[in-house]
Formats: structure tokens, sequence, C-alpha cells
């Protein structure tokens, strides 16, 4: 996990636009996602993926959307809502939201509007 941890988001980054891309999203469909997720606005986003943050500072830093806690579900055949460790958790809910992104769920499910 150490690793994981240690890795730029920016390294990421690219492959969930690819990955969401390739379904018909967008890049800007993307961002919206990961700034209702981490409480970021587009210009600190932006900041984070080219300063090359890592996946710990760049949640640490974040204010998570209370809202989260509702992401369930598998990812990698883990249920995110069982991980454990915090950081990994935050990590699995990011993946967990793009992989509904790519799949076609509608913006408003995604964000877990209520």
């Amino acid at each position: 996990m150490e690793r994981i941890f240690a890795m730029p988001v920016s390294r990421v980054y690219p492959l969930y636009v690819d990955k969401v891309e390739r379904k018909g999203r967008s890049r800007d469909e993307l961002d919206e996602v990961i700034r209702w997720l981490t409480g970021y606005d587009q210009a600190a986003l932006e900041r984070h993926l080219a300063e090359g943050t890592t996946f710990e500072d760049f949640f640490g830093q974040a204010q998570l959307n209370p809202a989260s806690e509702l992401i369930t579900g598998s990812v990698c055949g883990v249920k995110v809502q069982e991980v454990e460790d915090p950081l990994m958790r935050r990590i699995r809910y990011l993946d967990k939201l793009v992989d509904e992104l790519a799949k076609g769920k509608a913006m408003d499910k995604v964000l877990r509007s209520i």
C-alpha cells in the first residue's frame, strides 16, 4: 500500500481520462467527480496534478464529501466500504466513482444526489 500512497495522482489521472473517454464520457465529467469527492475547485485539482502530489497528500489535504460514505460496491473484488485503511478507502472511492462514470451511470447517481 505504501507504494500506492506515494504514487503521484498525475500518474493515474491520464488512465482515468482514457477509461472514461473510451466509454463516451468527458474529462470535464471526470474532473467534476474528483472535485465532488475531494472538495477541490478546478484550479486546486490542476495544481495538484501539475505538482505531482502523491495520493497521500492529495487526500490528506482534501475535504472529503460527507456523502462519500454512500459509495459502496466492489472495485477489483474488494468492497470499498470494508477497506479498513482510511487512505486506501478514499482511493477506492475514487476508483469506484470513475468506474461508475465509465459505465454510463447518470451523473446525479454517481454524485450521490439525494
